[in-house]
């Protein structure tokens, strides 16, 4: 893939709101990089998204949205589709789909139910509101098959990318209320309930253990590590955690990662899992368009490095040859706010 050595301006974003003093220099296009994945996650479709530009800038061979595409709420898909079209009607947005292609997922605002999962009644139609804004085929099997879940295989010359595609909506059951803290949410008993359904978990071990891919990119619009901010994310159903885990240890799956969004802050989660011939990094990039400006701070055993609460997007650029991958956070002006490397 070809890749072009961008400089962008020198000018450090100003921050209005309250700043964490995340790191700040400008963006470079790696001229080593192979394919450059470019993310990001809660977007309103009637605010400005300053990011679009910087988008293009990084050159990305894909762009994957990571949930909340928009902010619909609702089981009126007229309301729906106009959202829908209102949001491909972005200029910056039109702009960059001319030459990026896009895929990705929903969570529960374009899903249409705050905090929504089984029980949402229009999930069914919601589900080709959705595909038709993403530009999938009327005769696609996926207009057949319940949830939005589906795989992108990439293969290129220097090797191939699996990514992965979660749907953590249309299955999900019942979160559990936390009535003695004042969190919102706390885990389910151990075994209890799921957040991807029998169907995706079938689906998902079978794409693992037939993976021949030097990476393998698994998309969840809610966080897979961080578990300790009581809000909606994996955390809720613990045994789904430890059988993705141990899915990823069977499978013996090359260089898997995660991407996540819906928290209005970005960060980088990591751990260590035994029979893991490598460390395991959610990468949560959350929000272009509005972010949790009051973060005060929230525990979470596995980050690394500062937490980012400014718009930003996430890329993560591949290098076959070393085996590495480049994961950065990127504000407006093509300033990177935090990053990290790994070799797989």
């Amino acid at each position: 893939m070809k890749k072009f050595t961008i400089a962008l301006s020198l000018l450090f974003i100003i921050v209005s709101c309250k700043t964490n003093k995340v790191n700040k220099k400008p963006i470079e296009v790696l001229s080593k990089s192979d394919f450059t994945i470019a993310f990001g996650s809660c977007n309103k479709h009637n605010v400005e998204n300053p990011l679009w530009d910087d988008v293009l800038a990084v050159n990305p061979d894909v762009w994957i949205w990571g949930g909340d595409i928009v902010y619909a709420d609702t089981d009126d898909m007229k309301k729906m589709r106009m959202i829908y079209e209102a949001q491909n009607n972005v200029k910056g947005y039109k702009k960059m789909k001319e030459t990026v292609p896009v895929i990705g997922t929903w969570d529960d605002h374009d899903y249409g139910l705050n905090d929504g999962g089984v029980e949402f009644t229009a999930k069914e139609e919601s589900q080709q509101e959705f595909l038709d804004f993403m530009g999938v085929k009327k005769e696609s099997p996926r207009r057949k098959r319940e949830g939005v879940y589906t795989v992108h295989n990439y293969e290129l010359p220097q090797g191939n990318i699996k990514v992965l595609v979660l749907d953590t909506r249309y299955f999900r059951t019942a979160l559990t209320p936390d009535t003695e803290t004042k969190k919102r949410i706390k885990p389910n008993v151990y075994g209890e309930g799921t957040i991807l359904g029998e169907k995706q978990w079938q689906w998902l071990t079978k794409e693992l253990n037939d993976s021949k891919a030097d990476f393998n990119v698994i998309v969840s619009s809610v966080q897979f590590l961080s578990n300790k901010h009581g809000f909606e994310g994996w955390g809720n159903f613990p045994h789904e955690v430890d059988r993705l885990t141990k899915l990823l240890v069977d499978s013996k799956a090359n260089g898997a990662m995660i991407l996540s969004g819906d928290r209005h802050i970005s960060e980088f989660s990591e751990t260590n899992i035994a029979g893991l011939r490598y460390s395991l990094i959610d990468f949560t990039s959350s929000g272009l368009t509005h972010t949790y400006t009051n973060f005060s701070g929230e525990e979470n055993p596995y980050r690394v490095g500062k937490v980012v609460f400014v718009k930003s997007f996430g890329t993560v650029d591949f290098n076959f040859k070393s085996n590495t991958v480049h994961f950065r956070m990127i504000g407006d002006g093509g300033n990177v706010l935090e990053e990290l490397k790994q070799v797989y």
